[in-house]
């Protein structure tokens, strides 16, 4: 499009048909689906998208982009709002949308959390990802990569790597792997409200025992069955909201 990337907004331009052709049948859209893409960018992905669903709703915050995609698109088919994907209420969309995304790499753990706010009004997410971030999203308890995102996206969704992407897929080529990762929403996911705060604190102190790094009392691992003397990385997401449970219980 002849468009320059801008290195603020994190821009790496997916290019490659059998990539772009692989996420949309991951998706498999159907013709009436409410679909929200992230950063369309040049339009690479909002082109296949279209000629699946009826209309599409898009974020885009580079103005450059934005204008170049409504002069392409009319409004009834590309529904395109100007704007940051980390302010935006997605509560303001349609229940049981499908988001979707090439996602710029340098928020992209921002966004997830963000986007985590409203796992009940999604159906599901396909983003592409740097592979690191996906390894770490989708990390089983006791592995190098489980942590804070782990454990926060886990207790609000089913998560799937389905395939990697090589940096020549992309425009600059980023010096990084990526992967593509399907999110859906777990059913009847009950999250405390002082879950986040919870999580926090231990991966905040990621290499002391749960005695050290978060404040319960021994009595309270006892009847939990927790040991104290794991460390944050050796629980489930389900421990994490037990734990939360019996915090608030005794606050």
């Amino acid at each position: 499009m002849g468009l320059k990337t801008r290195k603020r907004f994190g821009q790496h331009f997916l290019h490659d048909p059998g990539i772009l052709k692989r996420i949309v049948e991951a998706i498999a859209p159907a013709r009436d689906d409410a679909i929200v893409e992230i950063g369309p960018g040049e339009g690479a992905l909002t082109r296949p998208l279209l000629e699946r669903v009826d209309k599409l709703m898009a974020i885009e915050i580079d103005r450059d982009l934005a204008a170049r995609l409504e002069a392409e698109f009319s409004p009834s088919r590309l529904s395109l709002a100007c704007a940051d994907a980390l302010t935006v209420d997605f509560s303001a969309f349609p229940p049981g949308i499908r988001v979707v995304g090439n996602l710029p790499y340098n928020i992209s753990t921002p966004l997830l959390f963000h986007l985590a706010g409203y796992a009940d009004r999604v159906r599901d997410l396909h983003f592409l990802l740097q592979k690191e971030v996906v390894d770490r999203m989708v990390a089983r308890p006791s592995t190098p990569e489980y942590g804070r995102l782990s454990v926060m996206l886990q207790v609000r969704f089913a998560m799937k790597k389905l395939f990697n992407v090589g940096p020549g897929a992309f425009r600059p080529p980023p010096k990084v792997e990526s992967a593509v990762v399907r999110l859906v929403p777990l059913p009847g996911a009950a999250v405390p409200e002082n879950f986040a705060g919870i999580v926090r604190k231990a991966f905040s102190a990621r290499r002391k025992t749960l005695r050290n790094a978060l404040p319960l009392e021994k009595e309270d691992y006892e009847e939990l069955g927790i040991d104290p003397k794991l460390r944050p990385e050796n629980l489930s997401p389900a421990d994490f909201v037990r734990i939360a449970v019996r915090a608030l219980a005794g606050s």
